[in-house]
């Protein structure tokens, strides 16, 4: 690599950062105008407010943003390279044009990798700051609480239960269906079901158990019961940005699930995976773009590329 290399990437690495810089003293400005009556109307503390939110806040909206913030450095330092005529000797010089973007595209990688590493593993972390501390303080439910839910735990197994209370960790009218083929084999109903965070394991209270071998029968209830079921309560939640605070391995681990139970979240949970690994490809494309769009040296110096750039964005 030679000296003009490095100048490029400096300077491309350089302006990523401090444009990353203000639009994350404009984003938390902003936010902390819009949000202000929520933290004090549910009282949220500020060690919350400061190492929950904003610590999930910042790195979410950034990386949300990271196209735009790229897009935007890449035009602004290219366009003042243009401007200055840095730009003509260097192609004079012998570069052609495409071995003039190779820094950018060293750049653009360095920017992709990082990107990538805290889609599939930073991301998912402050994610889940900014989504319990926002079902907590700023969009609350007081009726958590999932109706009317068919889960398929395996391939021989069906759950249905009437209502599911997420804070509670309670169900109701649960029923567990065991078939043999196409035949019903075994059959379990109770009143209520409750989760047991310290044991990993349900409660049934009330239950009772249907055995069914061809033309026998058997009913046996009983007052309570543990068991050890394929499923928790974070199955039935409700929130929408759910998905969005998981792990790479409990979103792989969701999608197998749902592959057997289709609930319909099938869907949302590709999304929310492709997504994580396609996103930061941008970096390239739009690297491209704002070469391309900038690199020409223009009447009113860099505003015009400047103003068209934020206007396509």
């Amino acid at each position: 690599m030679k000296i003009i290399d490095w100048y490029i990437i400096k300077k491309y690495l350089g302006t990523f950062v401090f444009t990353i810089g203000i639009f994350t003293v404009i984003m938390v400005i902003f936010d902390v105008s819009e949000r202000l009556d929520d933290f004090i109307k549910h009282d949220a503390p500020l060690s919350k407010i400061i190492f929950e939110y904003y610590a999930g806040f910042i790195p979410f909206y950034l990386n949300y943003l990271s196209p735009l913030i790229n897009f935007i450095a890449v035009i602004f330092f290219t366009a003042k390279m243009a401007d200055q005529t840095e730009i003509v000797p260097i192609l004079s010089g012998g570069f052609s044009f495409n071995r003039f973007l190779w820094p950018y595209f060293i750049a653009s990688f360095v920017i992709f990798l990082i990107t990538l590493i805290f889609n599939l593993f930073i991301i998912p972390q402050t994610n889940r700051l900014l989504v319990d501390f926002t079902n907590t303080y700023i969009d609350p439910k007081a009726n958590n609480s999932k109706m009317y839910t068919h889960l398929q735990l395996n391939k021989n197994s069906y759950v249905y239960i009437e209502n599911f209370d997420n804070n509670q960790k309670v169900g109701y009218r649960f029923t567990l269906e065991t078939f043999k083929g196409d035949s019903l084999v075994q059959k379990i109903m109770a009143d209520r079901i409750l989760w047991d965070s310290v044991k990993n394991n349900w409660k049934l209270e009330n239950y009772s158990v249907r055995k069914i071998d061809g033309l026998k029968e058997s009913m046996k209830s009983e007052n309570s019961k543990v068991m050890n079921l394929d499923m928790k309560p974070v199955d039935f939640e409700l929130y929408d940005n759910l998905f969005k605070a998981m792990s790479m391995k409990e979103l792989n681990t969701r999608i197998k699930k749902e592959k057997i139970r289709g609930s319909g979240e099938m869907d949302a949970l590709l999304l929310e995976k492709y997504r994580r690994f396609i996103y930061p490809f941008s970096a390239f494309i739009l690297t491209l773009m704002g070469v391309s769009l900038s690199s020409k040296k223009v009447r009113g110096g860099i505003g015009l590329p400047l103003g068209v750039g934020i206007l396509m964005s």
